[in-house]
């Protein structure tokens, strides 16, 4: 059925449900996974006619170490699940200014036949300011996708 299954991870509470979803289905189908944390790009400070917008001593250097610190985090929690179940496990980093996106390219680098996540299940207007980023990998993924909230 399922031959290499996508686990999008941002190491919260939540996506941890997507994480057991995902190696459960894999374990089931005897699929492999493939954890997936997407990393924003850096963001300098940027200095306005009279204000500055955004201000932080993050370096490019800091911020990228803690990024890779944040990832190793949560994609490990994604190789302790897989590993609990007896399922082959890779893991991949990808930068991307918006998670959706780095999602589904990292769905296509790592040739995945399907994509296993959860949602914040915001409804109502709440889902419509903030939108989610479930939605939007709904909405341009061409491979199955497993929503668990």
């Amino acid at each position: 059925m399922f031959k290499n299954i996508l686990i999008p991870t941002d190491g919260s509470k939540l996506a941890a449900n997507g994480v057991k979803a995902g190696v459960k289905l894999a374990r089931s189908t005897g699929a492999r996974v493939t954890g997936v944390y997407v990393v924003p790009p850096w963001m300098p400070p940027i200095y306005g006619e009279a204000a500055i917008y955004y201000l932080d001593d993050t370096s490019m250097k800091s911020y990228e170490s803690a990024m890779k610190k944040h990832a190793d985090k949560a994609l490990g929690a994604v190789q302790a699940a897989a590993r609990a179940a007896g399922v082959r496990c890779e893991t991949v980093t990808v930068k991307g200014s918006q998670p959706w996106e780095g999602i589904l390219k990292a769905a296509k680098a790592k040739k995945c036949d399907a994509i296993s996540m959860t949602t914040h299940g915001r409804g109502g207007v709440g889902g419509l300011i903030l939108g989610s980023e479930t939605t939007r990998v709904l909405a341009h993924s061409n491979i199955p996708v497993l929503v668990t909230r």
